[in-house]
């Protein structure tokens, strides 16, 4: 597909690096000359220099021609307006990245005349997606397919678990309703088998439905449990999107923030959360608040160093489930050494959304892969495939298929049932097929044959 990116900030390079992995034509348009020339000459991508909401500019970087214009700069007016720009000269599809509350609560009401194929709002998603970690305590990552009728959830098994020393075959999976996928050991990430053997200390992932899956964990004495209890230190927008989705879901929420401006917006915003105003790096404070007895604790400040020191603090003091906010991806070779729990990198993230989003709508345009996650420190991906009328796929059961080494069908998604199939299961024109591979570039559900 063809595309401009308005904005080369961290957002707008994070959205042009992930798909200029997938092939894309990509222009970047950004007032500042030095950004575009950073990104122009790190990536495959055409810069330009000037104001993406011109019609000069737009022209310029190709616009008139291209499929999609997705408009990342720092103001959510000069994003909309860009994406009205791009319309008006015959663009098909917009995003603009929308970071107001205000607007994106409202943004519905003009989306239709505004004609935006979406918007995003990285902190909303930030907060989704530290919302749904804790829902499963335990869980160390957890990615949905099929509309979210399936999850597939990473867990950490401990040494005496009742899957530990046990191959995958003799384990009970509650009537099949489970599927282990991976198992991560010494560095090494396997596709699981029968015959694969797990554990005390692998990181192992399966896909099951929300509900089957906590009745399995809970049989293999791992602790998935919800936090109820959760602090969240810094009150920025992502802490007051989380705020929401965890009071609505029953969760107890504290936030501490430093601004006593800050403080008194979210107390009168969030009549169920308790606000504190205090030093989220004063470790004294964070004892007399209940850390060490916290469930769930999300680290949101607004310096990198600052997450990164006080979620090392809470780890030595706490058992709670500890998500650490961090903007910089320069830190990824640090972070890996150091066990966090849990990172969330907004920027990253808005990437990925937009990425899912687009393979997508290339599912209508010849590509079919409708959902990938890149798992395991990249090392395997998780595709779901829109299967298609004329797929050799559908030519024979699984196990009459020669299927690639290293590869695993884990889900069919068949009419709103979910099907976690076994070698008698067929693939059907129109199912939603899963797939867990380590092979890099599957673009079709065929690809996932030898030959």
């Amino acid at each position: 597909m063809k595309m401009v990116i308005i904005g080369c900030g961290k957002v707008g390079t994070s959205i042009a690096r992930e798909l200029n992995t997938e092939g894309h034509d990509i222009s970047v348009v950004d007032v500042n000359r030095k950004a575009v020339q950073r990104l122009s000459e790190s990536l495959d991508v055409m810069g330009i220099e000037g104001n993406g909401a011109t019609f000069d500019a737009l022209s310029e970087a190709g616009a008139e021609t291209a499929d999609l214009v997705i408009a990342a700069t720092a103001r959510d007016e000069v994003n909309l307006y860009a994406c009205l720009m791009a319309r008006s000269i015959g663009v098909p599809h917009t995003i603009a990245r929308v970071r107001s509350p205000e607007y994106t609560n409202d943004l519905y009401r003009v989306k239709d005349q505004l004609r935006l194929s979406m918007s995003i709002n990285p902190e909303l998603t930030e907060a989704i997606e530290i919302s749904r970690l804790l829902r499963f305590s335990g869980a160390l990552e957890i990615d949905s397919f099929a509309k979210g009728a399936v999850e597939l959830i990473k867990v950490h098994i401990p040494d005496g678990s009742s899957v530990d020393g046990k191959k995958i075959s003799q384990i009970d999976t509650l009537k099949g309703r489970i599927r282990v996928c991976t198992v991560e050991r010494d560095n090494e990430v396997y596709i699981a088998n029968g015959e694969t053997v797990i554990r005390g200390g692998d990181k192992v992932s399966v896909v099951a439905k929300p509900e089957i899956a906590a009745k399995f964990f809970k049989k293999a004495n791992v602790n998935i449990g919800k936090s109820r209890d959760v602090i969240l230190l810094g009150g920025g927008k992502v802490s007051f999107y989380l705020a929401q989705r965890l009071i609505k879901s029953g969760a107890n929420v504290k936030i501490i923030e430093r601004n006593p401006q800050r403080c008194e917006e979210l107390a009168e915003a969030l009549h169920d959360a308790i606000i504190i105003h205090g030093d989220c790096m004063d470790q004294d404070l964070l004892l007399s608040e209940g850390i060490d007895r916290a469930d769930g604790v999300a680290a949101l400040m607004d310096y990198d160093e600052e997450n990164i020191l006080i979620s090392l603090y809470i780890k030595g003091v706490s058992k709670a489930k500890i998500i650490t906010k961090i903007n910089n991806e320069s830190f990824d070779s640090i972070i890996d050494k150091l066990g966090l729990d849990c990172v969330i990198n907004p920027k990253t993230l808005t990437g990925e959304y937009i990425a899912r989003y687009i393979r997508a709508m290339q599912n209508s345009l010849g590509s079919n892969v409708e959902t990938l996650y890149r798992l395991s420190e990249d090392r395997v991906e998780a595709l779901e495939f829109r299967v298609r009328e004329n797929s050799r796929t559908t030519k024979a059961p699984l196990s009459g298929l020669d299927l690639k080494d290293d590869l695993q069908v884990i889900c069919i998604s068949r009419g709103g049932k979910i099907i976690l199939p076994h070698g008698s299961d067929s693939i059907q024109p129109d199912d939603s097929v899963v797939v867990i591979t380590k092979h890099k570039g599957l673009s079709d559900l065929d690809d996932i044959l030898k030959r």
